[in-house]
Parts: structure tokens; C-alpha cells; sequence
């Protein structure tokens, strides 16, 4: 599903973010991207989910080379995607109900079905009846569970997290993390980023360990 292939990623300045990075993630499988701050972890999730794009080598996804598609192709490709940043992106003069509809109200969406999904993906994360909320009235948990209503409302068939847990105590790090474990086991492709080793101890997942931008040894 996912195929990163001698990837390099080098920014203006001159700083190299990734350095000849090849990986793979297998459709339905749940994979934690690790590594110390500034490994190189979210610029991989970028380049993944075609937030940004490589400086040399290819991210391949369901046989779709995205390095080399047109720019206008993008955003239906990142249909497939769901995205949970680490900075949360919430619109705070919204409501928690249209901080969740946002994926769908920009795919056009009738009315009707954006309030059916909406309401579903409230429930699964239990912000359902806070949906008339402010965001900012949320604590650091919930608000992190909005992000994850956000990206799942569109059904995606990848779920990509930056660092889901970086804000959190232990017991909401574990909850978020059995959240994502949740929808893997229907069948969603997830990728987390995180340096929190100890909270994903035990899983059984698949690591893909970064050292200052490359595969560690």
C-alpha cells in the first residue's frame, strides 16, 4: 500500500531532513515510525501523505507514484488519507461539529450525510455530546480526540498520526493509542509517529526507528 523508496528531503538551507530512507507499510497493518526529536519523523508523514514532497526518491501509494503526480491530482488521492497533526489545526470559532464536518463540507458532501458521519465519529471517539462545544473549551485529551473524529469522518483507508499522544498524560496516551488500534483492527492502514517508547511497548506492531534522518541500524 505504502512504498518509500530512497528518499531524501533536504529544505532550504540546506538542512537534510531524511537521507536515502526506504520503507514499506502493508495494506490493514499498524506501524510506529520512532525515533528522537528531530529524526526526521513527521517530515516522513508529510511526504507519505503528500503534504510535502521529496527532494530525491519516490513514496508510492496503491501503485500511485505521488512524487510525480500533478499537483491538481492531490487532493483526491489525500481523500484516502486521514490526518492527525500535532499542532491539532482546530478552527476555535468553530463548533467540535464543524471542526469535524470541515473533510467533508470540502468534498461536497450533502447535507444530510456529513450530519449521519459527523455524529458517528463523535460518538467513536465520546465527544457526541459535546458537539455544540467550542474547542477551546476541551481539554488537551478531548481535543485530540476531535482531531481524531476529523480525520476518520471521511472514512479514509490510511490514518496517519504525528506524535497523537506528545500533549498527554499516560492514561489519555493510552486511550488515543487504543483508539488507533481500534481502527486498524477494521482494516485501516495506520502510521503513527511517536518517541513515547513506553506507551507502544507490547503491542506487537511493526517500528520503523529514524536516526537524524535515516534508517537507524
Amino acid at each position: 500500500m505504502i512504498t518509500v523508496s530512497h528518499v531524501s528531503k533536504r529544505y532550504p538551507g540546506g538542512y537534510e531532513a531524511l537521507r536515502n530512507v526506504s520503507a514499506g507499510v502493508d495494506p490493514g497493518e499498524m506501524v510506529f515510525v520512532t525515533g528522537h526529536s528531530g529524526a526526521g519523523k513527521s517530515t516522513l508523514l508529510k511526504l507519505i501523505g503528500g503534504i510535502e514532497r521529496p527532494t530525491s526518491g519516490s513514496v508510492v501509494i496503491n501503485g500511485k507514484n505521488i512524487t510525480t503526480m500533478g499537483r491538481s491530482s492531490l487532493p483526491f488521492l489525500r481523500r484516502n488519507f486521514g490526518f492527525i497533526f500535532q499542532d491539532h489545526k482546530l478552527l476555535f470559532d468553530r463548533s467540535v461539529y464543524d471542526n469535524a464536518a470541515l473533510p467533508l463540507v470540502i468534498s461536497g458532501f450533502p447535507r444530510r450525510e456529513i450530519a449521519r458521519r459527523v455524529r458517528a465519529a463523535l460518538d467513536k471517539v465520546g465527544l457526541l455530546d459535546r458537539e455544540k462545544a467550542r474547542p477551546v473549551t476541551l481539554s488537551g485529551g478531548e481535543q485530540q480526540r476531535l482531531c481524531i473524529a476529523r480525520a476518520i469522518v471521511n472514512r479514509p483507508a490510511i490514518l496517519l498520526a504525528d506524535e497523537p499522544t506528545g500533549n498527554l498524560d499516560e492514561a489519555y496516551g493510552k486511550e488515543i493509542i487504543a483508539m488507533f488500534k481500534a481502527f486498524n483492527q477494521v482494516g485501516v492502514t495506520v502510521v503513527i509517529a511517536t518517541h513515547d517508547l513506553d506507551l507502544i511497548q507490547g503491542l506487537g506492531a511493526r517500528t520503523i526507528r529514524l536516526d537524524h534522518g535515516g534508517l537507524a541500524q
